[in-house]
């Protein structure tokens, strides 16, 4: 691979470059303007991507040519690492911000670079393997809020706090699709260089490069040297012979999805097919067929025809619940129930697949983390406490040591946890008296929830809720439901026949005009039967 620049240095390409009509040391001169113009810190939204590498390196540059006692507020460099991102770009990504901490530090310039990630609570893994969310479509994109707007903008709200308002500089280009041109130019204040963030209070803002162009960014990129040192020609090798872009740093639900592009999630369903992923594969990057394949597995379980087989019947409520109306043909009943999340047989299958794979990577000489120790120990306490198949024989430390022959580490909650012994035990009694065991191990990690306390204090309004979810399978529920209506409908006609028969009757209009339900009509019309009969 080549590492040659069409100049020898930034300084070289400066002088010589016109970008979007105008001389580079316009631009430069711009973001000197813009940077010295008040005390507002500036953050970078970095992905790693071509777009956004250009934008840090312009204001890297700028502020590196600015003497030093002007150079009187801070850069953040903010970068998301969702943990399932392409894992060929997680090394480069990483490498860029350590040299630009380094270099930044031993030129004196107010550069410091960061990563966040999503909580340990709703990583991707942590919501699909734990809590059982669907892989993520179009309808519903439940990841990208969680891991990358949320991250992001708990970063920049904190600078907020501290600094009163901030900068924030993105890297969108107008031409990279007509969705995000949509999004620059409703942003956009006519006459000025800043915008105001709609959802981020006390953030703006600022896009330098919305109007260059895909040849204009290479060549920008191309052209010389990194400030920071090396070359983007690594950059440029990921990107080459792919029509996929990069995945921009998110900060509002707007943002088009990064399903298509090089500097996404490996894991992404909400595209049909991951371009990206067969474009590094065909590139050399023969081991991550393995990953295509555990994502192309997520991607069939999207499919309406198989819904109904990797998702339990019942919300995580305890509900079914259905799409429209009541439910009188048993012929659309899969059609009609909302599924809700994976069974966790797939969901422990799944994981102890990923762990599979990991290892298998590992020892193969590709040292790349899939799943992290903390979300393994949030996924076994969502399987312990999962509000419709409880994980009572506390399954995730024996399916990490049947793949890595060792266990971890793990946090003491027994809470609900049995014995084979004792779950063969449960079991049995359950079959015998016909109570679903999933209903009896939420009754018994309740009492223990309860164990020790002086006051139960609504102790029975959490039973009552438990015994009211619907338990069992959904052929049987469906016909309860049924069954209720039907009992409805007997009750209304019941109604109607009574009001019909005492129509005339003006002792009993005065007792139901108050009514307050069916029930009291009905008792009210038995009151006046009686009332005649003993007459």
């Amino acid at each position: 691979m080549s590492t040659a620049t069409l100049f020898a240095t930034q300084d070289e390409m400066v002088a010589a470059q016109s970008f979007a009509g105008r001389p580079l040391p316009d631009l430069l001169s711009e973001l000197q303007t813009l940077y010295l113009e008040d005390e507002r810190p500036w953050v970078i939204g970095f992905s790693g991507g071509k777009d956004s590498t250009v934008v840090l390196s312009l204001i890297y540059t700028a502020i590196e040519k600015l003497p030093a006692h002007e150079r009187h507020k801070h850069v953040y460099v903010v970068s998301s690492d969702t943990l399932v991102e392409t894992p060929v770009v997680v090394d480069m990504i990483s490498s860029t911000l350590e040299h630009i901490n380094l270099r930044a530090k031993e030129q004196g310039l107010p550069f410091t670079a960061h990563q966040v990630v999503p909580k340990a609570n709703e990583t991707f893994w942590v919501n699909l393997l734990g809590k059982g969310y669907p892989a993520p479509t179009q309808s519903f994109r439940w990841c990208t809020e969680r891991m990358k707007i949320d991250p992001v903008s708990s970063f920049i709200l904190d600078k907020v706090t501290r600094h009163g308002e901030v900068v924030v500089v993105l890297g969108a280009r107008s031409q990279e699709s007509a969705s995000r041109a949509q999004v620059i130019a409703k942003h956009k204040v006519d006459g000025s260089l800043l915008s105001k963030h709609s959802s981020l209070p006390g953030a703006y803002t600022y896009m330098p490069i919305e109007d260059w162009t895909f040849d204009e960014v290479w060549m920008y990129l191309l052209g010389a040297p990194a400030p920071w040192g090396g070359t983007h020609h690594q950059l440029f090798e990921l990107y080459k012979d792919s029509s996929a872009g990069e995945c921009p740093v998110v900060i509002d639900t707007k943002t088009p999805s990064c399903g298509n592009s090089r500097f996404g999630c490996w894991t992404c369903t909400v595209v049909t097919k991951d371009r990206a992923m067969e474009g590094l594969i065909e590139s050399g990057e023969v081991w991550m067929k393995r990953l295509k394949s555990f994502r192309d597995l997520l991607y069939r379980t999207t499919k309406p025809h198989n819904k109904a087989k990797y998702r339990n019947h019942k919300r995580r409520t305890g509900k079914v619940q259905y799409a429209r109306g009541q439910i009188d043909d048993d012929t659309t009943i899969e059609k009609k129930v909302i599924p809700g999340p994976y069974w966790i047989s797939y969901r422990q299958a799944w994981l102890k697949k990923l762990l599979e794979i990991q290892k298998n990577l590992n020892d193969g000489g590709n040292p790349i983390r899939l799943i992290h120790e903390d979300e393994l120990k949030h996924i076994r306490l969502e399987w312990l406490n999962d509000p419709n198949e409880p994980d009572a024989l506390d399954t995730l430390p024996a399916i990490y040591a049947s793949v890595y022959g060792y266990k971890l580490e793990w946090m003491q909650d027994s809470a609900g946890v049995l014995s084979q012994q004792d779950a063969v035990a449960l079991r049995e009694a359950c079959q015998e008296h016909g109570t679903p065991i999933e209903l009896a191990i939420k009754l018994l990690q309740l009492e223990q929830s309860l164990d020790g306390l002086s006051k139960r204090h609504g102790v029975f309004k959490r039973i009552d809720t438990l015994l009211n979810q619907d338990w069992g399978e959904l052929d049987t529920l469906h016909t309860k439901k049924q069954d209720a209506s039907m009992a409805l409908e007997g009750m209304q006609a019941a109604k109607g026949k009574m009001q019909d028969i005492f129509q005339e009757n003006t002792s009993y209009q005065g007792k139901t005009r108050n009514a307050k339900s069916v029930y009291d009509e009905l008792l009210a019309g038995l009151e006046i039967q009686y009332e005649e009969l003993s007459k």
